[in-house]
């Protein structure tokens, strides 16, 4: 056994993770089986013998970037480099294995969303032949989504939180997505198995989790018979060490009173909500398939702002979904004026194969959806710079995530802000050096900026 992990650890591989959080958890995974297995999991692609590219393929742009990536990777192969082996995993696999083996020849093994779990024993069959111009290539595809790979001690790749997946896949039909093909229908994660990491993550010492899933406020709705995100967030509350817990990922029709009273209640829930709402249109929401309306949007931001005036609420929009006047997007802009989104990010609609949406009449032209798509923007920057401002002259705990570049600042986020897709904190301090991961008391001095803030420590 020593013999073999001597062997593998002279193989260097690099994981590349692309699109959202529920695909660096899986990636985060694959390198802890990988470095389980013996292999040396480094981070430079120019060096390594295989790598693999776990990919998204959500939209055009996401599946743009998984090939662009590809490419890149593939000039690092053999002759040009010392890359032997590469390895394309996740959603553009799952969607599109054939195509990839056949117009990127250089990609060796495709695993699709099901077989993460997979990854040591593709890897030791690729080893067996790296040093052989092999055309016999790996295509592990079958099924769809699942959670079976997922480890509870795996490499996270932050020190100041850790993403918790705690379902896969969707229930819901939207016309426009392709998630349920790619991941398949929602199931929940067992509580105990969701438990069990958040103890072992808040044994390394990182005191914020994000829960992610296609939809986490239908958590337990099929493996225990009923909405239980509030139950699930009450028992991560008492693992000791977790300070913050965050929910990212909701749906508008999701938000019960049990859910709002758990997170008014619960020091430990960050007032924090990631619910996409897609359009501001009931006719456009319809035609998208969702549940929503836009009297039920009304009445739950009501809800969770009567419960919380301090929440901060983020959104996602798309335009020029097919059907969409300048009515409906009209309707779309006076209700976000009104809904008032402290974060909002847009998408512009991309036809996917597969969907009801793919081939509807009344396709909106690439103009229009670009103009409609800066327009948001623009209106969103109002609003956001709006909502900030109230938060001029507040003392918050911040999160200390990283240093910034000239090295004047600590750079960190409160509850308000979710990693990744947030704007940040600058924050200067007094007296004190910063720990990063640890949370400290700070007040906002500074909120001129679009979207950032700046905080002193107190």
């Amino acid at each position: 056994m020593g013999n073999k992990t001597n062997i593998n650890s002279n193989i260097k591989i690099t994981l590349l993770a692309l699109g959202c959080s529920k695909n660096l958890v899986d990636c985060e995974t694959m390198s802890k089986l990988l470095k389980n297995a013996g292999y040396n999991v480094i981070n430079d692609v120019s060096d390594s013998d295989i790598v693999v590219i776990n990919t998204c393929g959500f939209i055009e742009s996401a599946k743009t970037e998984a090939i662009d990536t590809i490419l890149e990777v593939a000039d690092y192969k053999v002759p040009n480099g010392n890359v032997k082996k590469i390895i394309v995993s996740g959603c553009l696999s799952q969607r599109y294995p054939e195509d990839i083996l056949k117009e990127l020849p250089e990609v060796d093994a495709v695993l699709g969303t099901a077989h993460y779990g997979d990854i040591v024993d593709v890897v030791a069959k690729l080893q067996a032949e790296m040093d052989v111009d092999t055309t016999d290539k790996i295509n592990l595809t079958s099924g769809v989504g699942g959670f079976d790979h997922l480890i509870e001690d795996r490499d996270l790749s932050t020190e100041a939180y850790a993403w918790l997946k705690i379902g896969e896949g969707c229930r819901h039909r939207c016309s426009f997505c392709a998630i349920p093909l790619i991941r398949g229908t929602f199931v929940s994660r067992p509580i105990e198995s969701i438990i069990e990491e958040a103890k072992v993550i808040a044994s390394k010492g990182v005191k914020e989790i994000v829960l992610a899933a296609q939809d986490t406020t239908n958590y337990g709705i099929e493996l225990y018979n009923e909405r239980c995100l509030h139950k699930l967030l009450k028992s991560l509350s008492d693992i000791d060490g977790i300070e913050l817990i965050r929910v990212m990922y909701g749906y508008m029709d999701g938000i019960t009173p049990e859910l709002i009273e758990e997170m008014a209640n619960n020091p430990k829930i960050a007032h924090y909500l990631d619910i996409p709402i897609q359009h501001g249109s009931d006719k456009i929401l319809k035609a998208m398939y969702r549940r929503d309306n836009s009297e039920l949007i009304t009445q739950r931001l009501e809800m969770i702002r009567k419960a919380m005036p301090d929440a901060i609420i983020r959104t996602t929009v798309m335009v020029g979904f097919p059907g969409e006047t300048e009515e409906d997007f009209r309707i779309m802009k006076e209700n976000l004026k009104k809904w008032k989104f402290d974060r909002l990010g847009c998408f512009i609609f991309s036809p996917e194969e597969g969907t009801p949406a793919y081939d509807l009449p009344d396709q909106v032209d690439d103009e229009t959806k670009q103009r409609r798509y800066d327009e948001i923007y623009e209106l969103q920057r109002e609003i956001s710079k709006e909502q900030t401002e109230k938060r001029l002259g507040t003392v918050t705990k911040v999160n200390i995530c990283s240093v910034s570049d000239d090295g004047i600042f600590y750079i960190g986020r409160s509850y308000g802000e979710s990693p990744e897709v947030d704007p940040l904190i600058y924050i200067a301090s007094q007296e004190e050096e910063l720990k990063i991961g640890e949370f400290y008391d700070v007040k906002i001095v500074d909120c001129s900026d679009d979207y950032d803030m700046t905080a002193v420590t107190i």
